[in-house]
């Protein structure tokens, strides 16, 4: 049985996992610390309103034939060790698995994307400026192998970058864009940035809409199969 930790569970959503009715499982812990984190609870290793992992697999048992999917997310899910005894289990019960990742943990990922039925990584920014965003030396590298992983894995994916005026100029914007086509990514979705649940005061003092202008994401657009922004 896993040892997964576990901060929070969404029981369902058609949000989190493109085309399926899915819950969500977010794991505790994440050792990047971006400003604009807006689960700043699932930062700590321990947190205070731990799920236990039979308690999930009670719920997600009960739940068989009215869910298609699971998605681990987080905090940082490939943090754990006990993820990949997680997905098993809940693949053992018949749903997809989806993932949330930042890329953290390339090596992991590589070893946990034959198990995936859908991922979606989060791109903090260009690859050479990650570090303002993460607040980690080398974050963007690691970033840029588990993008380059997931690519070569076959497994349905999207890249997804949450927009914030401090991190980000809409020249920046556009050759990030310019790096993942390169990369060979098809699917893209840029957010606007959303206080809610964010602790940061001075990151939520500002809004990202008119880094989102058509003008620009008409040319973002241009360079992918499939795009869409969320706006806050």
């Amino acid at each position: 049985m896993s040892n997964l930790q576990i901060g929070g569970l969404t029981p369902l959503t058609s949000t989190d996992f493109p085309g399926c009715l899915a819950a969500v499982v977010f794991c505790q812990g994440c050792p990047w610390r971006c400003g604009y984190c807006h689960n700043p609870h699932l930062i700590p290793r321990h947190g205070g309103n731990q799920l236990e992992w039979p308690t999930v697999m009670r719920f997600l048992r009960r739940r068989r034939g009215l869910l298609d999917a699971v998605v681990f997310s987080g905090g940082e899910p490939t943090l754990q060790d006990g993820l990949e005894q997680a997905i098993t289990e809940v693949s053992e019960l018949g749903f997809k698995v989806g993932l949330h990742t930042g890329g953290t943990y390339p090596s992991r990922l590589g070893e946990l994307l034959p198990l995936l039925s859908w991922a979606g990584m989060d791109i903090k920014s260009t690859f050479t400026d990650y570090d303002k965003v993460t607040g980690t030396p080398a974050s963007g590298e690691k970033a840029r192998e588990s993008a380059r992983l997931l690519l070569a894995s076959g497994v349905p994916y999207e890249f997804r970058t949450t927009v914030h005026p401090l991190y980000h100029t809409q020249d920046s914007l556009l050759q990030l864009a310019e790096e993942l086509q390169q990369l060979g990514a098809k699917h893209y979705l840029l957010q606007e940035f959303r206080p809610q649940g964010c602790t940061d005061e001075t990151v939520n003092l500002h809004s990202a809409r008119e880094l989102l202008d058509d003008a620009v994401c008409s040319r973002i657009e241009a360079m992918f199969e499939s795009f869409s922004v969320r706006r806050a």
